[in-house]
């Protein structure tokens, strides 16, 4: 898969020459309704010969458009969302980086400069898709501003339950910790990343050795409670047990923490560059009363994660 950081104004010689299935969109954790886009350019693309390309973007609209007190976090992240393109068989995808002068472009010059200037003969995305103005520059107004110089494909929305899927939806469920929820939406267990750092090693002394992540303040974590998740190390995945929110049994006002248990391990591994895969929430934190009591609750928590792991099965089609 080719990857070709876009700024505007670009220059033309940065586009591939060849006919190209254009799909648009951010794809904000590449979930099953953006699979769904990407799979019919895809199929398009391959009746037509031509290579698949998709158009996104390096970070979200709403950074140009609107300020906030909050930084944004991402279902994925731009280096995640690549990897799960590759996944889906893209042969380009055009990274724009989306700033003011590009978000001054009127709909017509969006599509002359980008859709048509990146040799589009398809055009695919979502129905609600927009490149300009949410009035004008929507998916049905999309051939008036084509001129038949290329085709358009509107995807119709996936739904769940008959509710559609949505990375505002998916944000939701995260925020209240409903993880396999958010798993059946996205189509994959969830996945952030992270480096292994020190702690202050008290789930060693209560005979739970943790590692301890430090994760990317643009990434979107689950909320506050224990998990059954995966780590992965190098290559290899380790099976695990998690703990993100603020180790209140040991006082207030701590910062928030991730801590991961892994079962049936015990090497020194700082420093680590990792991916952490959540797939099932176990319970809220608690606030115990004495240590020990936090260390009975623990022993239930790895028996519950064990029999999680006897059950579990990777059926989620991305990874």
């Amino acid at each position: 898969m080719q990857i070709i950081h876009i700024h505007h104004p670009f220059d033309p010689q940065q586009i591939k020459v060849d006919d190209v299935v254009l799909a648009m969109g951010f794809f904000d954790g590449v979930h099953r309704g953006h699979q769904a886009v990407i799979k019919r350019a895809k199929k398009i693309a391959n009746n037509k010969n031509l290579p698949l390309a998709v158009l996104t973007y390096d970070h979200h609209p709403a950074i140009v458009y609107q300020s906030s007190e909050q930084p944004l976090t991402y279902l994925s992240p731009l280096t995640r969302k690549l990897a799960l393109m590759k996944q889906l068989d893209v042969d380009i995808v055009y990274v724009v980086s989306f700033t003011s002068a590009l978000s001054a472009l009127t709909p017509q010059e969006f599509v002359n400069q980008y859709i048509v200037g990146f040799h589009a003969t398809v055009a695919v995305a979502g129905f609600d898709h927009t490149y300009g103005p949410k009035q004008v520059a929507t998916m049905a107004n999309l051939p008036k501003y084509a001129q038949g110089r290329f085709e358009v494909e509107t995807v119709t929305p996936e739904l769940q339950n008959g509710e559609k899927i949505s990375s505002t939806k998916i944000r939701a469920l995260l925020d209240r910790g409903a993880i396999e929820q958010a798993n059946q939406l996205f189509n994959y267990q969830y996945q952030t990343s992270g480096i292994i750092v020190h702690g202050e090693a008290r789930g060693r002394e209560l005979g739970f050795p943790t590692a301890n992540i430090q994760w990317p303040t643009d990434e979107r974590m689950p909320s506050v409670g224990v998990y059954v998740v995966m780590l992965k190390i190098g290559e290899q995945w380790l099976r695990g047990m998690a703990s993100i929110g603020y180790n209140i049994t040991f006082g207030n006002q701590r910062p928030k923490t991730l801590e991961i248990y892994l079962l049936d391990f015990d090497q020194a591994i700082y420093g680590e560059n990792v991916q952490v895969k959540w797939i099932k929430r176990l319970r809220n934190e608690i606030k115990y009363t004495t240590a020990a009591d936090l260390v009975e609750q623990l022993k239930q928590d790895e028996i519950d994660t064990r029999r999680t792991f006897a059950t579990v099965t990777n059926s989620p089609n991305l990874q």
